[in-house]
């Protein structure tokens, strides 16, 4: 007789099928967020040195501002959710609604060197009149 899945008297039969199944979920799901989460960080901007700058505990609900100093136009694009903008205005709707939806939102900053101060003061500005207080600037620790 042709049974399916083992008899009474021997050991059940380990079935994998199902377990590769889960496997390849999971390793769909974290290549997911691994992607989201790395694309908000731009490589490209070239961050200030700072010896004695701390490692940042973790990177949870963090508002990432990225900005590019065009030396060439003397102008800085900055960078928030893959979208560029060359006047940082029309993110303060947008920052207000994820203080409330958020309230321990934090900001992040990413800033070339060479960027004037100007340009990262007017950020700080939007923050704090979008309502975050929680400010952070990237550095590079050497």
């Amino acid at each position: 007789m042709a049974g399916g899945g083992g008899g009474g008297d021997g050991e059940p039969e380990f079935q994998i099928a199902p377990m590769i199944d889960v496997l390849l979920v999971l390793l769909i799901f974290f290549m997911s967020i691994a992607t989201t989460a790395v694309s908000r960080y731009d490589p490209t901007v070239n961050l200030p040195v700072a010896p004695d700058a701390n490692k940042k505990e973790d990177s949870e609900n963090e508002l990432v501002f990225n900005v590019h100093w065009n030396p060439k136009d003397l102008v800085a694009v900055t960078t928030f959710e893959e979208t560029q903008y060359l006047e940082i205005a029309p993110l303060l709707p947008i920052l207000s609604a994820r203080k409330k939806a958020l309230p321990d939102s934090r900001i992040l900053i990413r800033s070339d060197g060479e960027t004037p101060v100007s340009y990262v003061n007017d950020i700080v500005e939007l923050a704090a009149r979008a309502g975050l207080d929680d400010i952070t600037f990237a550095t590079l620790a050497r």
